[in-house]
């Protein structure tokens, strides 16, 4: 794991009994549910959890609202009714009311994402378009040049999600840049979405022989329809993704994955609303973690589809029977 951040020297955050002694020992989470029907995903769930227990060690609780928008009543009763010292804000969209507000106010806020406008607080993300760009590399590597990419939903994708989006335009970039041709897929956060990404994308290409995903909810159904369609991981298809290493290690076989660390992010954040807190005034950090890939089970050497490469040209002899 490589960190980067733009204030190495920036003082260590303070000790729990450093905290306002008049405010109200409570945190916000502003986190809406991105899974079908409204739903918090596994690995929501675990920042929630990550968060939570960084709280803790500062001696601060933790109250969560679902609020995608700054009109949501949950968000006006939290930041409004001043519920909270801080808020923590997550699935950043690259035009989010919810950071306008708060940066337009004032309110003391970090967060897990980035867009332009959280520039002027803290914030800590992952490089989503550099390991989505190195994912096409390492297939690349292998020899694969057939390379489809499985990204979130149609939903996420549509709202502005910044992760969704920088994955896109870091494997598109990659692809561009290799001379290959990208395919990107929206895809649902469940088992069946992902079984129906890999129809698509076999029915538009069949001679595809690897896929990145950043969709780890629709990764089962991935291998899923894999498997339906004949194709061994890895020893026909390589995948290749961005995901927890629980996930990551749960699947058969094990996924070759750049790690989302969801603790290190949450106690990262927790850090930082600290600093924010203790110092209104100072210089705020931007963090960007840059996992490394980590090697598992899901792919290997690129082995072409029967009837998918070119056929050798020969040369033209002239021949005088």
């Amino acid at each position: 794991m490589t960190e980067h951040t733009d204030d190495p020297t920036a003082p260590h955050p303070a000790d729990p009994d450093t905290a306002d002694a008049d405010g109200t020992h409570t945190l916000g989470l502003l986190y809406p549910p991105a899974g079908r029907g409204r739903e918090y995903t596994t690995m929501q769930l675990a920042f929630v959890g990550g968060v939570a227990e960084a709280a803790t060690k500062y001696g601060y609780d933790l109250l969560l609202s679902p609020a995608g928008t700054d009109d949501d009543d949950s968000f006006r009763r939290m930041v409004g009714g001043r519920r909270v010292d801080g808020v923590i804000v997550m699935e950043v969209c690259r035009e989010d009311e919810r950071v306008e507000h708060l940066a337009d106010t004032g309110f003391p806020f970090v967060a897990i994402g980035r867009n332009p406008r959280t520039d002027v607080t803290g914030w800590v993300d992952l490089d989503f378009a550099g390991l989505a760009a190195g994912c096409v590399q390492h297939l690349a590597d292998l020899g694969h040049r057939r390379i489809a990419f499985v990204n979130r939903s149609e939903q996420l994708f549509g709202s502005g999600y910044g992760f969704a989006r920088l994955g896109d335009d870091g494997y598109t970039e990659a692809m561009t840049k290799l001379g290959l041709t990208p395919h990107a897929y929206l895809c649902g956060d469940d088992l069946a979405s992902g079984e129906e990404a890999v129809e698509r994308i076999l029915s538009d290409d069949p001679a595809t022989t690897s896929l990145v995903t950043q969709n780890e909810a629709a990764l089962e159904g991935v291998y899923r329809g894999l498997t339906r369609r004949g194709r061994g991981v890895p020893r026909d298809f390589s995948v290749v993704g961005v995901a927890a290493s629980p996930w990551a290690e749960q699947v058969s076989p094990p996924l070759t994955a750049a790690e989302i660390p969801a603790k290190e992010m949450s106690r990262v954040a927790v850090d930082l609303m600290a600093e924010r807190l203790r110092s209104p005034g100072s210089r705020p950090r931007h963090v960007l973690l840059k996992p490394l890939i980590t090697l598992r089970a899901s792919t290997g050497p690129c082995r072409p589809v029967p009837g998918s490469e070119p056929e050798p040209e020969f040369p033209d002899f002239d021949i005088d029977f």
